[in-house]
């Protein structure tokens, strides 16, 4: 496990928490428009030891109230042993995941150590190759929002929005997937803004327009009733 990053304070990376954001090296995807290519890419050799993250949450006790563990793909390397010393010191821990490890998914919420779960979905079944430019299983996909809609304390489900390749009918065929391998509605999709950033994966990239709030609120009137509750964040 390589900690290339530590965001000190976040309001907005745990949903109603003040937390910090711990950053992951290493992603089994390769998907353009991501903004951190620094934890996807060739690995610098710079680390954060994990005896200072533990050594600063126990400064930061009382202050804040969760730690996220975000990546890159965090489940590729996570150190169990690292969550439970967090754990111990009394944190909710959210977890941000691509949902390409059902198992270790499962594991760790079986185990208790998991308060929240974030998936990115990244668009429909069949195009999934081609916007993460690697090879998908889309049985893992689909095992990870059955176990997640099932085991679970808490989660959301969401999606970057990019206008000209998320169209209408592509969002409202994956709310549609979504909910039909939970079985029900689950509880929220969060329908993001795609925003660029000074860094992509994808140069290209850089040619497309942020994602309008306008084209957002269409999205949401049109998936509303596949899920508890939707929301957009721009």
């Amino acid at each position: 496990m390589k900690i290339k990053g530590l965001e000190k304070v976040s309001l907005i990376d745990y949903p109603g928490k003040i937390a910090c954001t711990i950053f992951l090296f290493g992603c089994n995807f390769m998907c353009g428009f991501c903004h951190n290519p620094e934890l996807v890419l060739k690995d610098d050799g710079v680390k954060f030891p994990e005896e200072d993250i533990l050594d600063f949450l126990k400064r930061r006790h009382g202050y804040l109230e969760g730690v996220c563990i975000t990546g890159g793909e965090p489940l590729l390397t996570l150190n169990e042993e690292f969550v439970l010393e967090i754990r111990k010191l009394g944190y909710l821990i959210k977890l941000d995941t691509n949902g390409s490890n059902p198992e270790k998914l499962e594991e760790y919420l079986d185990k208790g150590l998991i308060d929240f779960v974030a998936m990115d979905v990244k668009t429909v079944p069949e195009e999934y190759q081609k916007m993460t430019l690697s090879s998908v299983d889309i049985k893992n996909i689909e095992k990870s929002i059955k176990i997640i809609v099932e085991k679970a304390k808490d989660y959301e489900f969401r999606t970057t929005i990019i206008e000209g390749i998320h169209d209408p009918d592509k969002i409202r065929r994956m709310a549609f997937w979504i909910a039909e391998i939970a079985g029900k509605k689950p509880k929220k999709f969060v329908l993001q803004g795609f925003k660029k950033g000074v860094k992509l994966i994808d140069p290209t990239f850089f040619m497309k327009n942020d994602t309008t709030e306008e084209f957002l609120k269409d999205l949401k009137g049109l998936v509303e009733n596949y899920f508890e509750k939707v929301e957009i964040r721009v």
